[in-house]
C-alpha cells in the first residue's frame, strides 16, 4: 500500500457513511493537465480499474461539430463507463473525470446545464477528488479547445470552486508526474484509512 500522508489542502472531512463500499476517486481538472496519465498510474498502484473519460472517443468518433445534446450523450456514456469499471474494481475506482466537467464545460459553451447532469452530480457519491494543476506544460491534441494561460487559469479555478463547495475531500496535485501521483497516493491512503 501506498505510504499515508496529511491533507496540504481542501476539505479534510470524509463521509463516514460513504466509507463502507467501493472508494471512488475522481481525477478532475482543466484540459492537458495529466489527469489520464495519473488515473491509469493509480489504478497500476492500486491494482484496481481506472474509467476513462468517454468524450474522447465519442468526439473522436463523432462526424460533426458537437452540440449541446452531445454533453448529455457524454455524460450518459461516463456514468455506464463508471457502473461497468465499478463492477471490475478491488477496494477503489480511479475515475478521471466525472459529470462536474460536463457540469463546467456546458455552462461554459451554452451558459446552462441539462437538469439531468444536475441530478447525478446532486445523487453520485464519491470520496475523494484529485485536482490537477495547471503547472503542467501545454500539449496540443485536436480535441483540446482552451491552450490560452488565462483559460487554464479560468477552468481550474472553476473546478477549484465545485470541489470547496462539494463537501467531499480534495487535494490539489501539481509538479512532475512523480510528485502528483506520490500526493495522490498519499491522500488516498489517508481516505482509505479513516
Amino acid at each position: 500500500m501506498p505510504p499515508s500522508g496529511g491533507r496540504k489542502n481542501g476539505n479534510t472531512k470524509p463521509n463516514k457513511n460513504l466509507l463502507n463500499s467501493l472508494t471512488k476517486i475522481v481525477v478532475i481538472g482543466p484540459e492537458s493537465t495529466g489527469k489520464s496519465t495519473l488515473s491509469a498510474a493509480l489504478a497500476t498502484t492500486w491494482h484496481t480499474t481506472w474509467v476513462p473519460e468517454y468524450a474522447r472517443d465519442y468526439l473522436t468518433a463523432l462526424q460533426r461539430p458537437y452540440t449541446e445534446h452531445d454533453l448529455w450523450v457524454m455524460a450518459q456514456g461516463q456514468l455506464t463507463a463508471e457502473n461497468e469499471q465499478e463492477k471490475k474494481a478491488h477496494r477503489l475506482l480511479v475515475c478521471d473525470t466525472n459529470l462536474y466537467v460536463h457540469k463546467v464545460w456546458s455552462e461554459h459553451a451554452y451558459y446552462r446545464c441539462h437538469r439531468n447532469i444536475l441530478h447525478q452530480i446532486a445523487i453520485r457519491p464519491y470520496h475523494l477528488y484529485l485536482l490537477t494543476g495547471i503547472d503542467m506544460p501545454w500539449a496540443p491534441d485536436p480535441l483540446r479547445e482552451h491552450p490560452d494561460p488565462k483559460w487554464r487559469d479560468y477552468f481550474y479555478r472553476q473546478y477549484q470552486d465545485l470541489l470547496i463547495h462539494s463537501g467531499v475531500p480534495w487535494v490539489a496535485v501539481n509538479g512532475s508526474h512523480e510528485q502528483r501521483l506520490q500526493t495522490a497516493n498519499e491522500a488516498i491512503a489517508d481516505i482509505i484509512q479513516k
